[in-house]
């Protein structure tokens, strides 16, 4: 036996098929190479995103018979209320209908044209729009391992306290908007943030009084991690080890389409009453009334139940050995991925796999669409593309991390299809020398690798 045992049975199939390689270069090439573009009807293995992508249980398709759809006070709003007060631990509850409508109510409530300085443990694509839409900038304060795809230190998602605290003496703290910690974090690889880490943040925020607002998207997860490689933590329940965690901010952003197994819906929860009582006012204008947040009363429920499930240590244990099970079998092919495996995916390293593609012919999305043509296997890029310009010179930015994001849903797949999954990326190394860049011939102005179109160079 290789791969890890689920701690579930299989109830109901979805039918896929796969198509031949000429439909597939067909469909690529339809697409501008952009993986975003495809059709996924004519994916086979849809490894793009983690977000509300996973399989509910039988519990939260029979939660979703109860919604309670009255416009106001529905019951699922306080079953989700008192969900979030038990497993996470803050007193208030704002639901909204996914993660970025939460980054966007935080944003508003505490970014002013004074006060526009977010420094975050390494950015992520739409919480750095949301900053610098309202004209304010988001300082990188990971450490630098975290840009570093060789390094196995096992907390690679801290925040550097020093360079932290040197952009709040060099900005002035008077212009620190929030310290934002996310969780796992995305662009590093899914790589996780430590107890102790947590702590000293907020211990450093403390003496400059800042707030800090995690970003707890993949919170069970980084959890997981803690109990695993922390010390002092091992015979930690995980329900126990995210209520210290939480217990280190103000607020919290949650897309709960990652760890909370739902395909839809978020919340921003917090112990700070004025961010709540300004996050609650906001939702009302720009997302639905506050016992609902852009949700129907189904889907809170079905989230609810999600959020206690995706805290089972068993469940938990089989989600992180299958993410490592694929990545294991990379490493066994010689193939270069970040290191060590995180949480919800593994990320190929595309300098190393293309080091004859030039990074202005975007080398992780060449990759990203090699491997579907290949396969069928859809994944994402997340390199220089994902970063975007430069908000100021309108330059682009090649950061050190040049990935692929082999994301792997929640009880989706099985181990036979991620054993499919590697021995495609296999054979594309394989012939990776044959394979040629690609040239950006439309680009929108915000969020760029949603849409943006490419061609092939000749």
């Amino acid at each position: 036996m290789r791969g890890p045992i689920e701690p579930f049975k299989i109830k109901m199939v979805e039918r896929v098929r796969i198509l031949d390689q000429e439909q597939r270069t067909e469909a690529i090439k339809n697409a501008g190479y952009n993986t975003f573009l495809l059709r996924s009807e004519d994916v086979y293995i849809d490894l793009l995103t983690d977000s509300g992508t996973s399989a509910m249980s039988d519990d939260q398709w029979a939660g979703m018979m109860l919604g309670d759809e009255a416009y106001a006070g529905s019951r699922n709003f306080y079953n989700l209320e008192k969900s979030i007060q038990e497993v996470l631990g803050y007193k208030y509850v704002v639901p909204t209908h996914q993660g970025r409508g939460a980054e966007h109510i935080i944003s508003r409530v505490l970014i002013k044209p004074e006060k526009n300085i977010v420094p975050r443990n390494m950015y992520f694509t739409t919480s750095k729009a949301h900053v610098e839409l309202l004209g304010g900038e988001m300082p990188d304060v990971v450490i630098d391992e975290a840009h570093e795809p060789e390094n196995e230190y096992p907390f690679k998602g801290n925040t550097d306290l020093d360079k932290l605290e040197r952009v709040i003496i060099e900005k002035g703290a008077e212009k620190i908007a929030y310290v934002n910690v996310e969780m796992n974090v995305n662009m590093a690889g899914g790589q996780p943030v430590s107890m102790e880490n947590l702590r000293k943040v907020r211990e450093l925020c403390n003496s400059y009084d800042l707030k800090v607002v995690f970003d707890a998207t993949r919170s069970s997860e980084n959890a997981y991690f803690i109990k695993e490689r922390e010390e002092g933590y091992s015979d930690r329940d995980i329900r126990e080890i995210l209520n210290e965690m939480m217990s280190y901010s103000d607020a919290c952003i949650y897309s709960a389409k990652k760890d909370c197994l739902v395909n839809i819906g978020g919340f921003l929860a917090a112990n700070d009453k004025e961010i709540y009582e300004k996050a609650r006012n906001l939702v009302v204008v720009y997302e639905g009334l506050h016992t609902y947040g852009g949700m129907a009363g189904r889907d809170m429920e079905a989230l609810s139940r999600g959020l206690r499930e995706g805290t089972d240590a068993r469940y938990l244990d089989y989600r992180t050995k299958q993410v490592r099970y694929l990545g294991e079998m990379l490493m066994e092919y010689k193939i270069p991925i970040v290191k060590p495996i995180g949480g919800h995916g593994v990320f190929l390293n595309a300098l190393k796999f293309f080091p004859h593609i030039p990074r202005e012919q975007w080398p992780s999305q060449t990759l990203a669409a090699a491997i579907y043509e290949g396969s069928a296997v859809r994944t994402m890029e997340r390199g220089a593309v994902s970063r975007g310009r430069d908000h100021k010179t309108g330059e682009n930015i090649f950061p050190n991390l040049e990935l692929v994001r082999v994301t792997i849903p929640r009880r989706v797949y099985t181990n036979t299809q991620m054993e499919y999954v590697a021995e495609s990326i296999k054979e594309v190394y394989e012939n990776r020398d044959r394979i040629t860049g690609l040239k950006m011939v439309y680009e929108p102005r915000d969020l760029r690798f949603f849409m943006a179109r490419f061609e092939k160079v000749a």
